[in-house]
């Protein structure tokens, strides 16, 4: 089921105490145009069809990554996407959109979406993995 826009862009509003809408669409902008480069196949597709229609296009079109990013250089990636931001400020950017994300993907989408990625995204979506 798709998410509204607004509901969606007011869940990172509140989730990354943005003063704005427009911050968060920002946030939820850059870093979803960041992890659509990483992620393939139905899982993209699967997470794009649960997205607002307008950030479910960002997610289906974006530029291919080279190589897989690692968290700390998707946060290097995002600081220098979002203006004023830094890493500091990136990280909270991220986690506020990837929390979000999290919520509507479910567990077993999460659980496939965390396979396509580098090791440590689970905690920039708040799904820590146990520690075995």
């Amino acid at each position: 089921m798709r998410m509204h826009w607004d509901a969606f862009l007011a869940t990172v509003q509140e989730r990354g105490e943005y003063p704005t809408q427009e911050e968060a669409e920002r946030a939820a902008r850059t870093v979803l145009a960041l992890l659509g480069a990483h992620l393939v196949g139905d899982v993209r597709s699967e997470l794009a069809a649960r997205l607002p229609e307008g950030l479910a296009l960002v997610l289906l079109n974006p530029l291919q990554a080279f190589e897989p990013l690692s968290p700390e250089r998707v946060i290097r990636a995002t600081s220098a996407w979002i203006e004023g931001a830094c890493e500091r400020t990136a990280t909270w950017d991220s986690s506020a959109v990837l929390s979000v994300v999290s919520d509507l993907a479910g567990e077993d989408l999460m659980s496939r979406i965390l396979l396509q990625l580098p090791p440590g995204y689970d905690l920039l979506f708040g799904c820590p993995k146990p520690v075995e």
